[in-house]
């Protein structure tokens, strides 16, 4: 099956990558964003977004006229839909982006269109968007009113990148396609095998929903268990980073590296829809999800108990100065989403009783919710400043700078990059 037009809604950190890889390959590719900003930036061959390599491939799909931007969706033989997916405050998952995404690409599609549910979603989700689509189309068939014979074909498939690598990982990395039906499966293989270069493995809609939620609950439970690990080490006195590196000598074992918490859209929500679709059977999945999220808090109470003994120090002649290293939620990205990070800077910025600096060198300005504290990108500088140094994010540039951070001032390390 060919597809030469190809319209991919939502145009984050996801969609964007997906559709300059696309246009990368002489397909004629819509990009569609309600960020009129987005769209405008996109427009003029340049990106939003923090991604090694991204710029160069939108640079040259714009320039060479394969890839548009709108805010308004129009007609493609395919659709990706790679909007996000976030859960409400009962953990609960949200799918009022791809509802929204669902009922404006409707009244585009024509017999024979491919539909595509990149969104990370909870079981049932690719379902339900065939439904919306089905109630706004009711001139089309549906896999779900005729199986192989629907006019449109319906089909899931979660992205499995790691930010920093997208673009190369898009194209290298196994794919797991979800169809409603195998006539859905086949269609949606042909359109990713226009750049993918690793395996595309077919199966239903609700088992490749549950294999992204699976992969990133796995990493969930990993990381909880290190990070468990780190707070029974600092209570019995022990170095928790040359502890896993002895541990990790056994040759079945390999022990993840702990830190602030867990962040991004994926890890730190995903295995919520499970919890939220089988509370009493996924205890470990919970659990995992609560020594993560409690990560944090954690960090600030050690955090507190240095900033009070340095006050004590200063005995009142100027508050204490404490430089906050890194925001994103992993290294050398400028993704703030679900960020231990951000959380940890959110708290401290309430204090007025600190001066506090925030170096961040991924992003251009604060983000408005850290009201109390100034901005820096340079990690030697602030901690030439501070008294106090807290290292959230283990960014390249902080562990090529270490050698000259001053020795004596008090650190809190939750990267492991002084160990």
């Amino acid at each position: 099956m060919s597809f030469e037009t190809i319209s991919v809604i939502g145009l984050g950190y996801i969609g964007l990558p997906t559709a300059a890889v696309f246009a990368s390959r002489k397909k004629k590719v819509i990009g569609v964003d309600v960020n009129q900003h987005a769209v405008d930036t996109i427009n003029q061959g340049k990106i939003h977004i923090v991604e090694p390599q991204l710029d160069i491939v939108v640079r040259a799909a714009v320039s060479e006229g394969y890839l548009r931007a709108t805010a308004i969706p129009e007609a493609a033989d395919a659709y990706i839909i790679a909007v996000p997916t976030p859960f409400k405050d009962d953990h609960v998952p949200d799918l009022k982006y791809i509802e929204s995404a669902s009922k404006a690409i409707a009244p585009t599609l024509k017999r024979g269109s491919l539909v595509i549910l990149e969104s990370t979603s909870p079981v049932g989700a690719t379902e339900q968007m065939a439904e919306w689509l089905a109630e706004a189309r009711p001139d089309l068939t549906f896999p779900q009113q005729k199986g192989e014979s629907s006019d449109i074909r319906i089909a899931h498939c979660p992205e499995r990148v790691l930010p920093g690598h997208v673009i190369r990982e898009l194209v290298q990395n196994d794919r797991v396609i979800g169809g409603m039906t195998p006539a859905c499966s086949q269609a949606a293989v042909d359109l990713y095998k226009t750049f993918v270069e690793g395996e595309c493995i077919t199966t239903n809609a609700r088992t490749a929903e549950m294999c992204k939620l699976t992969e990133n609950a796995s990493r969930d439970v990993s990381i909880a268990f290190a990070n468990e690990l780190s707070l029974i080490c600092d209570d019995q006195g022990i170095n928790v980073w040359e502890l896993i590196s002895l541990a990790n000598r056994h040759p079945r074992v390999n022990i993840l590296q702990p830190g602030p918490g867990v962040g991004g859209h994926c890890i730190a929500v995903d295995p919520w829809f499970i919890v939220s679709a089988n509370p009493k059977l996924s205890r470990l999945i919970r659990t995992a999800r609560e020594v993560n999220d409690s990560k944090p808090d954690w960090v600030v109470q050690k955090t507190e108990q240095a900033i009070a003994q340095t006050q004590r120090l200063l005995d009142g002649r100027r508050k204490p100065r404490v430089a906050v290293a890194g925001l994103a939620f992993k290294p050398d990205i400028d993704d703030l989403r679900e960020s231990p990070a951000m959380k940890i800077a959110e708290i401290l910025s309430q204090r007025t009783d600190i001066d506090l600096q925030f170096v961040e060198p991924n992003i251009e300005q604060l983000p408005g919710n850290l009201k109390n504290g100034t901005f820096s990108k340079d990690i030697i500088a602030s901690s030439n400043w501070c008294d106090l140094i807290l290292i959230l994010v283990d960014h390249s540039l902080f562990a090529t700078s270490l050698s000259k951070i001053p020795k004596d001032i008090v650190h809190i390390d939750t990267r492991g990059l002084l160990k």
